[in-house]
């Protein structure tokens, strides 16, 4: 009965798609019935960096140096303007795509699990947190969407509860890594130092460019007696 189950569900969705197609993001072709947002030729040419395999050298981490100390620094794709990672980005942000960034969450996270052992390393996964004015505006904060992705491939723990944006800042962009610094320092808070305490910490962010944010949310954790951070971002600048 199961089987009969999903070819009727099956037949169902190639039929409501034959109405009304449900496109790609990315190339607006059709999606077949197994795919979500993103068709499977797309998907083969995301611009992905590899760095948790060793493909590429991790240059994030170089960002950090001498600064505060990390575990490591993964991005999922390389961020190149008027690219697909670009359009992606756009979309989780702008367009009420949320399932764009759980969805990319989770395939990252699956790679992350099956190809080396960071999941391993972690307890617990926590998003870099908007002010709540931006969060009222917004609705959603994009981050916690891809953060939520990895926690549920990786299954570990997420939580939105243990970092908050105490100060309203202005956009980061257009501006060089001091007036970045200098915009966001101070502007974190650990909500729940009981939550961090002693854990081996995640921190997820939609793009790394100069690195001001998260390592004013690195320091803030630290700070919290958290026992260590390693971070993942969705994209990342070449």
């Amino acid at each position: 009965m199961k089987s009969i189950g999903k070819l009727v569900t099956g037949g169902f969705r190639e039929l409501l798609n034959l109405f009304y197609p449900n496109p790609c993001l990315l190339c607006r072709n059709t999606l077949q019935s197994q795919e979500e947002q993103i068709c499977t030729a797309c998907r083969l040419k995301l611009p992905e960096t590899g760095q948790h395999r060793g493909e590429a050298m991790a240059s994030g981490q170089i960002k950090f140096a001498g600064k505060v100390p990390v575990e490591f620094v993964y991005a999922y794709l390389y961020f190149n303007k008027k690219g697909k990672t670009q359009r992606l980005i756009h979309a989780l942000k702008y367009r009420n795509r949320k399932d764009i960034g759980s969805l990319l969450g989770r395939w990252y996270g699956y790679q992350l699990k099956t190809e080396s052992q960071l999941h391993e390393q972690i307890d617990l996964i926590v998003g870099v947190p908007l002010h709540p004015a931006k969060l009222r505006q917004r609705g959603y904060n994009q981050s916690d969407w891809f953060a939520m992705g990895l926690a549920e491939t990786l299954e570990i723990p997420w939580s939105d509860q243990a970092l908050v944006r105490n100060q309203y800042t202005v956009s980061q962009t257009g501006k060089d890594r001091i007036e970045r610094w200098q915009n966001v320092s101070n502007v974190f808070e650990v909500k729940n130092p009981d939550l961090v305490a002693n854990k081996r910490i995640l921190l997820v962010d939609d793009v790394l460019t100069t690195g001001a944010t998260l390592e004013a949310c690195t320091a803030t954790l630290l700070a919290s007696n958290s026992r260590s951070v390693g971070i993942i971002t969705l994209a990342a600048t070449r």
